[in-house]
C-alpha cells in the first residue's frame, strides 16, 4: 500500500499524519507538543531544535502506528508540509540557528 505523510508544524507542536494513497484514509497520526516562550511581554519565541525533534518524533510514531496496516517507511510516496506564519529565523553563515524564533 502506497501512503502520503502530512506534517503540520504549529504554534503549539507538530502534528504528522499517514494516509493510504489509495483511499485518504487515516492509517495513523500522532502530535508532539512543544514550548511556546514569552522573554518579553507581546513577544513570543520557539527554539527551532525542538521543532526538528518534535517532528522527528511525531513521523516515527505515525510510522510505527502505519506497521498495523502494513505500511512500511518505503511506502511513503510523497510529503506535505504546513507551517506558521511569520516566522523569523535567523541563521549564520554556516546555516546554523543563531537565536530562537520571533513567533510574534
Amino acid at each position: 500500500m502506497h501512503a502520503l505523510l502530512g506534517i503540520d508544524l504549529g504554534t503549539t507542536g507538530v502534528k504528522a499524519a499517514l494516509f493510504s494513497a489509495e483511499d485518504g484514509h487515516v492509517l495513523s497520526s500522532a502530535f508532539v507538543d512543544y514550548p511556546l516562550m514569552h522573554p518579553r511581554p507581546g513577544w513570543a519565541e520557539q527554539d527551532p531544535a525542538t521543532w526538528w525533534q518534535a517532528t522527528i518524533t511525531a513521523i516515527r510514531t505515525c510510522l510505527v502506528g502505519a506497521v498495523r496496516h502494513n505500511v512500511q517507511p518505503s511506502d511513503v510516496r510523497g510529503v506535505g508540509l504546513s507551517g506558521q506564519m511569520h516566522g523569523v529565523v535567523l541563521l549564520d553563515d554556516q546555516h546554523q540557528v543563531l537565536r530562537p524564533c520571533i513567533i510574534w
